[in-house]
């Protein structure tokens, strides 16, 4: 090839002193035996022991009062069905069960990989040629837990990416429950997972308005469960129908938060098990204004749900189901509409890359379009994309992956037309990027990722994870690339 990839000698790795408390859960009845043998200690017990956890954990969380006692509320139940009257437990009381009910979870201690990159909305105290950029990363921590966090970092002249320090005092959202359901999209999705004319699912139909939020919806499921005895496949619809719903929310952080220390933890149901590689975008809307979408998969242990999130200010955040034909991994959105519609690339069968169109950005009914498949021997197995396209004078670029021969994963690009992104107008017939003898080794040897690439000074940015263990980044000129892909044969 004609072109010159440039790898960049400067890598994002896993930070072991990045830890968030979270909720230590037990069973009801070990968490009794805990409450009783605190509420048995002595007072002067009772305030050496709170007093030594907060000497030891008030540095390393932002209010680790909030959290010790937002975790024994959420058990608080406990305490009637043991007889004891929870008024009159005192503030240290609630903080010390609350202290047990609590861990901490180093979010990236196993891996940080699988980057996304896009142009901050934030371009203040800048130099000529530099551009402040967002990097999210997929980071694992125990138990294969993926969360996604964020990097503020600066791209300068020279295009080294120089990443601001991270905070470690890590934050959660607020979630907030408030959304409001329209009820034929919900039911077309629950009847995704669930064949059609189900008892309960024509109740639903009945029962619920137009629009509706989750405690309306929570309430209807209550009354089927106090109402008759279910069989098992009403509980299972049941279940589905609740954790449908909590896949719908909204979240935010303080603005006295560096970006570096808001945390997307897995918050619903859907999420139990993980999310997975986000792929972020700038949209730019019909009247100019900018929002910023990520598509990513939620895991539960058994389904995947893909999933958009949206945010304008990365402080609040929208979180939905996609519905449709969208069914799989990978899915990335174009960054504008095209012809009166948005884009969205996608790989429905894991083997071969697709694109669809819809009227709406969570609703995807339409027929998917067949744009690549495996042609060469090093993507004989599966392609797909790494983010969203890139809008070029020359066409839509596309960053793309493919495995081959030992499932090594290798990186490539499309070239799509501006007009019709159905039609692919170059294609690279060499990869970009391979694992080096550097990279293959790691947690998953031989894989190079990525899930998004921006343009700066004239060369495209692209900053992937390796062996699924950790990221760095590449650099190419944008042109050679575009002579590369218009070339004929």
């Amino acid at each position: 090839m004609a072109i010159k990839i440039t790898r960049k000698d400067i890598f994002f790795r896993p930070d072991q002193d990045r830890v968030l408390a979270r909720r230590f859960t037990m069973s009801d009845e070990r968490t009794k035996k805990i409450i009783q043998r605190v509420l048995g200690l002595n007072e002067e017990e009772k305030t050496k022991l709170l007093t030594q956890i907060l000497r030891n954990y008030a540095k390393r969380h932002r209010s680790i009062v909030y959290v010790l006692q937002k975790n024994y509320h959420f058990r608080d139940y406990l305490l009637e069905e043991m007889g004891i009257d929870k008024s009159k437990l005192t503030e240290r009381e609630e903080m010390l069960i609350g202290a047990y009910l609590t861990m901490e979870y180093s979010i990236e201690a196993a891996a940080y990989f699988n980057p996304s990159i896009i142009i901050s909305p934030d371009q203040t105290q800048l130099n000529d040629g530099e551009c402040r950029v967002i990097l999210s990363f997929r980071a694992v921590g125990e138990g294969h837990l993926s969360s996604i966090v964020f990097r503020s970092a600066v791209l300068d002249n020279d295009l080294n990416i120089v990443l601001e320090e991270a905070g470690i005092l890590l934050d959660k959202p607020k979630q907030v429950k408030n959304h409001r359901y329209n009820k034929e999209e919900f039911i077309d999705k629950l009847l995704q997972l669930h064949s059609d004319g189900h008892e309960i699912v024509e109740q639903l139909k009945n029962k619920l308005p137009e629009y509706f939020i989750y405690d309306e919806l929570r309430r209807f499921v209550r009354e089927i469960e106090h109402r008759e005895e279910l069989s098992y496949d009403k509980q299972i619809l049941l279940q589905q129908i609740l954790w449908l719903a909590s896949s719908h929310y909204e979240i935010s952080y303080s603005m006295d938060t560096a970006i570096s220390e808001r945390v997307i933890f897995p918050i619903s149901d859907t999420e139990k098990n993980g999310i997975e590689d986000a792929r972020f975008v700038q949209f730019k809307l019909e009247s100019g204004k900018k929002i910023y979408y990520a598509t990513y998969t939620a895991y539960d242990g058994h389904t995947i749900l893909p999933k958009l999130l949206s945010t304008k200010d990365f402080l609040g955040f929208k979180v939905q189901p996609i519905n449709g034909k969208l069914a799989n991994k990978g899915a990335a959105l174009f960054p504008r509409k095209i012809n009166g519609k948005y884009a969205m690339l996608c790989r429905v069968d894991g083997e071969n890359s697709y694109i669809a169109f819809s009227d709406r950005l969570n609703n995807w009914q339409e027929d998917v379009i067949l744009i690549d498949e495996p042609q060469y021997p090093w993507e004989f197995v599966q392609v797909g994309n790494c983010g969203s396209p890139l809008e070029t004078s020359k066409g839509w670029l596309v960053i793309t992956h493919s495995v081959g021969p030992l499932r090594e994963y290798s990186l490539g690009a499309l070239l799509l037309d501006l007009q019709d992104p159905t039609k692919v107008i170059g294609k690279l017939k060499q990869p970009l990027l391979y694992p080096n003898h550097m990279e293959r080794n790691g947690y998953v040897p031989n894989v190079v990722y990525s899930c998004g690439q921006v343009i700066h000074n004239g060369h495209l940015i692209i900053p992937y994870g390796f062996s699924d263990q950790e990221s760095t980044y590449a650099t190419i000129l944008l042109d050679d690339l575009l002579e590369e892909l218009l070339k004929e044969e």
